[in-house]
């Protein structure tokens, strides 16, 4: 399965799919992601490894919420949870949901008493249990299809925050992309050092705004980036 790019992109960012529930304080996302991250993979959709420790945490989720047996709907999600608090301190292959070949293949989990408290898996339950759903699976597979669909500069921008304040044919706090890449003297060189330093008073349009340095991208995605709004300008005349 592809990486999830959502990882990244600040606009769909999978934090958002739900909110993050709190017992007492306690961050269950946080705490899920200290705690449980070096054996279980937590994106949505999951990466898949062949060397993986345990199952990725939305199979762990869904095969809790549908196996848990209960009469009362309205339970359901507390009773998944009970066992997350239950299972993670005393595991046991009678306890598992898991069908013999996944028992065969990851092993019981070991009892985790002594490094996580009740209260913490109350908010990691709550947590899995709200973010880890169908609704948000599905979301998060159509975004990896739009991602996936889009040039992959337009991609990098977007995970980046380029376009919070650029838009391909229309300014917002800075110009369009394609009235960057009809600007006269935007080379490919240009635009580059222009994302990797930043911009100041470069556009007169931007009422004093000040484009930030993009430090932490590395050459090659610069370089992707660059190239793909130069591209822009190209397309354009390719259409009249």
């Amino acid at each position: 399965m592809k990486v999830l790019l959502l990882a990244v992109v600040v606009l769909f960012s999978f934090s958002g799919c739900s909110q993050d529930k709190k017992v007492n304080n306690l961050d269950g996302k946080k705490l899920l992601e200290q705690k449980c991250t070096k054996c279980h993979n937590i994106d949505l959709p999951p990466k898949t490894f062949t060397n993986e420790k345990a199952p990725a945490m939305m199979a762990v989720a869904f095969h809790v919420v549908h196996f848990i047996k209960t009469e009362d709907e309205s339970q359901r999600i507390p009773k998944a949870i009970a066992f997350v608090k239950d299972y993670v301190i005393n595991p046991s292959a009678s306890k598992s949901f898991c069908d013999k070949a996944s028992l065969k293949t990851y092993g019981i989990m070991p009892s985790q008493k002594g490094k996580v408290t009740q209260d913490e898996l109350q908010a990691i339950g709550e947590y899995m249990f709200s973010h880890f759903t169908e609704k948000n699976l599905n979301e998060a597979q159509l975004l990896e299809n739009k991602l996936n669909a889009m040039p992959k500069g337009e991609r990098l921008s977007l995970q980046n925050g380029c376009l919070s304040c650029h838009k391909i044919n229309k300014k917002i706090v800075g110009p369009a992309f394609r009235d960057i890449a009809k600007r006269k003297g935007n080379s490919l060189a240009v635009l580059m050092h222009s994302i990797e330093n930043g911009s100041k008073k470069k556009y007169a349009t931007s009422k004093g705004a000040v484009m930030p340095a993009f430090k932490k991208l590395n050459d090659a995605d610069v370089k992707t980036i660059a190239q793909w709004i130069l591209s822009l300008n190209k397309s354009q005349k390719d259409k009249k």
